[in-house]
């Protein structure tokens, strides 16, 4: 649904170039039957981010803004498979229980953590993949200062 919107399946036909990255965010036991359920996200370009073309009805899309927050972020290489995905995001909260954010990963976000894939589906070698968890911050600084988070 997804690439049928950004390849004209919007109400003025316009295609968007895809952005990197691509974000999937998890929310694991959510869905149906205990399943995880994912919400798949990605940054519109510069030129549609005032007035974002609207998708059609039946694609069942719905645009968002993302409030500026803090993020533990964890790099890794590769396709982004379910079997990697999880070590990566057990390596991470590992990471988050020994820094000095251990007590401010957030149970206010909507997910539980989210797979950042920055490469092109064809590209083999070299691939960029991130996972993600929110941490709470009340102050945006805190976040720049630390090589553990990143803003966005």
């Amino acid at each position: 649904m997804l690439f049928q919107y950004i390849q004209g399946a919007n109400l003025n036909s316009s295609r968007i170039r895809m952005t990197a990255p691509v974000l999937t965010s998890i929310v694991p036991g959510a869905g149906p039957l205990h399943s995880s359920a994912y919400s798949v996200l990605f940054y519109l370009p510069m030129k549609f981010q005032a007035d974002p073309p609207v998708p059609l009805p039946e694609l069942h899309l719905k645009p968002g803004k993302w409030p500026v927050h803090c993020v533990a972020v964890r790099k890794f290489s590769g396709y982004a498979r379910d079997y990697n995905i999880v070590k990566e995001a057990e390596k991470l909260a590992v990471s988050l229980r020994r820094s000095p954010w251990a007590n401010f990963t957030t149970s206010e976000s909507n997910y539980a953590y989210s797979i950042a894939q920055y490469s092109s589906p064809f590209q083999i070698f070299r691939r960029v993949n991130e996972i993600w968890v929110d941490v709470q911050s009340s102050r945006l600084e805190e976040c720049e200062s630390s090589s553990v988070v990143s803003t966005f």
